[in-house]
């Protein structure tokens, strides 16, 4: 693994949580976790450090599934290992559709399918229950988070070390969940920023479109993430 590989997995995570599909959805988690409405939070009728903790719970669910799934991408890679470049090439053009999808030259429905998975509200103000939203949400594959995640799992995949995958999708996930602690941290804040951000989804979708599609190029022709 390279610098280079290490910020491209950063910055997918923090183009996740900022896509269209992930962003607005965010007060709705923060409020399901901490087990009050947004207008309790927002009156400071909750305490910030259950907000935070809970948020924290939160991460790590949805970072554990991310990290499995890193470690059973590399395994893959290394039984494939005799064939990376068949494989590499296979895994580049899997990624350029991805960002042909996150861009919107093309929509393919499947990757549009979001799985949800209910909790109890009384149960998901725990630190258990916050979890396993973090779990569930891992889980979802809404459409924003799906395309990006899958591009990084597909390079997670052409390293024949686990340790390698597993660090990729850990470093994702810190791109991803650091922001939604801060955003729990400064839950009123978000929403000044937010309605500026909504502003450029279109072009933080582009933008994360033709991420995916450099990186499918890279492997394609060989040259890695480190190019």
């Amino acid at each position: 693994m390279t610098q280079v590989s290490i910020i491209t997995a950063l910055v997918a995570g923090v183009l996740s949580f900022v896509s269209p599909c992930v962003l607005p959805l965010i007060p709705a988690y923060i409020s399901y976790i901490s087990g009050a409405s947004l207008q309790e939070i927002q009156a400071g009728e909750v305490s910030s450090k259950k907000i935070i903790v809970n948020s924290i719970a939160f991460v790590l669910g949805f970072s554990t599934v991310f990290v499995l799934l890193g470690a059973s991408a590399s395994l893959i890679g290394r039984v494939l290992a005799r064939h990376m470049n068949t494989f590499k090439l296979i895994a580049g053009i899997i990624i350029i559709i991805f960002g042909l999808h996150t861009a919107g030259i093309m929509r393919i429905k499947f990757l549009n399918y979001e799985k949800k998975v209910q909790v109890k509200r009384s149960n998901s103000a725990t630190l258990i229950g916050a979890y396993v939203i973090g779990i569930a949400f891992a889980a979802g594959w809404t459409p924003c988070v799906g395309p990006i995640l899958g591009a990084i799992l597909a390079t997670a995949s052409t390293y024949t070390t686990m340790w390698k995958g597993i660090l990729l999708l850990a470093i994702y996930s810190l791109g991803l969940g650091i922001p939604f602690i801060l955003t729990a941290w400064a839950i009123n804040k978000f929403f000044v920023a937010f309605k500026q951000i909504r502003k450029y989804f279109h072009a933080i979708e582009v933008i994360s479109g033709i991420l995916l599609i450099i990186v499918g190029l890279l492997l394609i022709f060989m040259k890695g993430l480190h190019f």
